[in-house]
């Protein structure tokens, strides 16, 4: 068997509340297996999120380690963890977080500048096309819908081919045909890019798409 894409090993996150200490994750372990598709599911409040933003080096484990593609994420600093991610992992938001000043090209093709591709507008422009809106390469945020915006997002994250994609109840703040549709091209592009995808979610009918789900209860696997 291969190496797994992630390793999680202990792994506790502690934050600072107004009353002290709150602990966020209590020891979870697991490994995601390359190609695979994981859906963390559990009660709002059970760390599902947050174990997602720690799998991607945007919050730092407070203990245990996380390893994604064979790198301790635990032992770099932000400098070096967004290195790390830049052409290796496609991150989804449920709000979109787009940069309202730049064009639905401009925003994907931003990361791919920073990762140094020679062609990155060319290729943001392909991907914009992948997700149906290559007629809308010159359009600002603001003039978007709801759902195109997300796919603007969903291009930007798998513009660069990333190993892993991670996505954050991408279809919460949408209605059920515009999710419904997002969800089908989130699927479609990780089978495109042979990518390994771990997907927070509430809806039971997206969690039985996936290979398997990992339920959270209070901070830990349940």
């Amino acid at each position: 068997m291969s190496d797994p894409v992630f390793h999680l090993s202990n792994v506790m996150l502690s934050l600072k509340g107004n009353a002290g200490p709150v602990d966020i994750l209590r020891g979870i372990s697991f490994d995601v297996q390359p190609g695979e598709t994981i859906a963390l599911t559990g009660p709002s409040g059970s760390g599902k999120s947050s174990l997602l933003m720690v799998m991607g080096g945007l919050e730092q484990a407070t203990g245990g380690t996380v390893t994604a593609l064979g790198q301790n994420l635990t032992d770099m600093n932000e400098d070096a963890l967004a290195r790390f991610r830049l052409g290796r992992m496609g991150i989804v938001f449920q709000s979109f977080h787009l940069i309202p000043t730049m064009t639905a090209l401009e925003n994907v093709a931003t990361p791919l500048e920073l990762a140094g591709v020679h062609d990155a507008f060319d290729q943001a422009e392909a991907a914009l096309k992948t997700v149906g809106l290559g007629h809308r390469t010159g359009h600002y945020p603001s003039q978007m819908s709801g759902g195109e915006q997300q796919r603007v997002a969903l291009a930007r994250a798998c513009a660069p081919r990333p190993a892993i994609l991670l996505a954050d109840e991408p279809t919460g703040n949408l209605d059920s045909v515009n999710g419904a549709a997002i969800m089908d091209l989130l699927f479609d592009l990780r089978d495109q890019y042979g990518a390994t995808l771990v997907l927070v979610t509430h809806d039971p009918a997206l969690a039985v798409r996936c290979d398997r789900s990992v339920a959270l209860a209070d901070g830990q696997v349940a």
